[in-house]
């Protein structure tokens, strides 16, 4: 298991990319913790042992001097993800993750030529990536949210059982990232499991996978754009990513009960199952596996080889499916044949950044206008909902944007 996918799991639910990046940045003057000195002294030893030296290790913990607080509610209160399939893929993609994908494969052209080229990994799967993991980097601009990976890992090796294994050996693998000069200390930042830069690696998958792509001595997904989506692409190729090969196709279904596991496209159409575009499989001999996420009423998918590369970087079939999905829409290729079955209409993503602002002007939201409808969002929905005499169940519809217009 690797990257965020990883950390998340050892931290207790899988999470959208978002939902990690939180809270505070690096580590502030704070009163000392006695306990928490003692833990990073004995922690020394450790590290010695494991190669780093006193000078990095020195360097690496200069004004941490007390856990972070933050770090321990958030792996203290971890929700399981549980949104209905549309809420997932709504919120991921859509079309403001869509035009800013199209501007980054304009201004990095020369780069995913190279990256492409080198790994053979399709450009738009790794803009997909990148926008689903940090918001095309956006999220790494906020310094109210990024955390220090070293005080982050150290809190969590000290003050949480459960992922105390976990935290020491990623801690380990961040001073190493630190003694080899990628990155200096007062830019090691990530989210609160230890998930790092652009592309979101915790620091072993970093070790395994980082490239420096731009050619100056240093693998730096934080600053450098070709190093992360070149890590990226070197995580997928190195698991099996088959070059020029799609990472699946909608499809329309037959009635009655079909069979489970993989088997070759060719099979799968002589079962009834066909494109939903209309359009012939490319590769019959290659397999697949059927795949219904919103059951037999929603869209319905074959998934290839690559579908599975892709969840080695977060083994959640939403997160690969959202990937593919994004990636075809960046690409040009069109959305989906059929679409989810949503109990409301679908507001666009500005219709629902002006539900945002109107539930905000009067009162029941104080959230971002970011379009993106999380649980800030759903709350103030059903506020209103209540207050306008509607069924109060949250979704961001354009029954209610109708009905708050009216207000």
């Amino acid at each position: 298991m690797s990257f965020r996918h990883a950390a998340m799991r050892l931290a207790g639910s899988v999470l959208p990319a978002a939902a990690l990046l939180v809270g505070l940045v690096m580590a502030g003057p704070a009163a000392a913790d006695a306990g928490f000195e003692r833990w990073i002294s004995g922690f020394r030893a450790t590290a010695t042992q494991n190669g780093i030296s006193g000078k990095t290790f020195d360097r690496a913990f200069r004004g941490v001097t007390e856990p972070d607080p933050v770090v321990l509610e958030k792996a203290k209160y971890q929700p399981e993800f549980t949104a209905p399939v549309w809420d997932y893929f709504d919120n991921r993609v859509q079309e403001e993750a869509i035009e800013t994908g199209r501007q980054m494969a304009r201004k990095y052209k020369p780069w995913l030529d190279k990256i492409e080229a080198r790994f053979g990994v399709s450009r738009y799967v790794l803009l997909a990536i990148w926008s689903m993991e940090s918001n095309y980097g956006v999220i790494l601009e906020r310094p109210d949210v990024m955390r220090n990976v070293v005080r982050s890992l150290a809190t969590l090796a000290y003050a949480d059982k459960k992922r105390a294994k976990f935290a020491r050996t990623q801690l380990i693998a961040a001073l190493e990232i630190l003694q080899r000069g990628d990155i200096d200390e007062s830019h090691l930042t990530g989210s609160w499991a230890g998930a790092m830069g652009h592309t979101q690696f915790i620091p072993t998958s970093y070790k395994a996978y980082a490239v420096d792509m731009d050619g100056n001595g240093r693998r730096d997904i934080w600053n450098s754009v070709p190093d992360a989506l070149a890590t990226a692409a070197n995580l997928l190729a190195k698991n099996g990513w088959q070059t020029g090969k799609t990472w699946g196709y909608e499809v329309t279904l037959p009635a009655g009960k079909l069979p489970a596991g993989s088997m070759s496209i060719a099979k799968w159409q002589g079962l009834g199952v066909e494109r939903a575009n209309g359009k012939p499989f490319r590769g019959t001999s290659d397999k697949a596996e059927l795949k219904v996420p919103d059951g037999r009423g929603g869209p319905a998918f074959l998934m290839t080889r690559n579908f599975f590369v892709i969840k080695r970087y977060n083994n959640a079939d939403k997160y690969a499916l959202a990937v593919g999905l994004l990636a075809d829409e960046i690409a040009g290729y069109g959305g989906l044949a059929n679409d989810w079955q949503r109990p409301f209409t679908k507001l666009s993503f500005a219709e629902r950044q002006e539900l945002q602002k109107r539930l905000s002007a009067h009162g029941y939201y104080d959230g971002k206008l970011d379009g993106k409808i999380g649980e800030a969002s759903r709350s103030a929905i059903k506020a209103f909902q209540m207050q306008a005499g509607l069924t109060p169940d949250g979704h961001p519809s354009m029954e209610v944007l109708k009905s708050i217009r009216q207000q």
